[in-house]
């Protein structure tokens, strides 16, 4: 599946979520917010904005790199495939596109992307843990069995002033300043 860009939507759509959501549907609530993202050592990776849009139904993440680099993802719930499903896009137009749901506490999203190098399969999971922090772990195999980790970030959220995303060309770093190489790279 295609990550359809049409469907970026403005910031200015963000709304309270909406009483009639399904629980499905807010498997991902605990990910809204505006965050510091740190590695394991302390080292500030960036920041990122989720924002809930159209009554809930539809999450938009807007990060910002610590060196630069810019992206979004919208993130939203099928109920016909019984999955979420993101599309990511970044500022040099990487675009990674997974699926997939709650397994316990986390939220798995996965898929595979074509590169010069062949087909690499993606899996990221979202953990919230007991201290409010959450934890993002991005991994990467071109086997299927042997995954390496492309980014492990651990969201923090920020107080005083909201998060505001540059999500413009003045960052031309991308999807590797949120992630580590993308597969294309790697």
């Amino acid at each position: 599946m295609r990550c359809a860009l049409s469907l970026l939507l403005p910031v200015t759509l963000v709304a309270m979520p909406s009483p009639d959501r399904s629980p499905e549907q807010r498997q991902f609530d605990f990910w809204v917010g505006d965050w510091e993202v740190r590695d394991a050592k302390g080292l500030l990776l960036g920041h990122n904005r989720v924002v809930s849009l159209l009554g809930g139904s539809v999450l938009q993440e807007h990060w910002e790199g610590s060196q630069g680099g810019a992206g979004t993802s919208l993130n939203a719930y099928q109920p016909d495939r019984r999955s979420w499903r993101q599309c990511w896009i970044d500022s040099k137009g990487e675009t990674l596109d997974l699926e997939g749901g709650l397994e316990g506490a986390s939220m798995i999203l996965k898929g595979v992307q074509e590169g010069p190098k062949g087909r690499v399969s993606q899996r990221i999971t979202w953990t919230p843990l007991a201290d409010g922090r959450v934890r993002q772990l991005w991994e990467q195999s071109r086997d299927g069995v042997t995954w390496t980790v492309a980014f492990d970030g651990y969201y923090r959220r920020t107080g005083g002033q909201p998060f505001a995303p540059a999500l413009s060309s003045e960052h031309p770093e991308g999807l590797e300043d949120r992630h580590g190489p993308t597969p294309a790279q790697g």
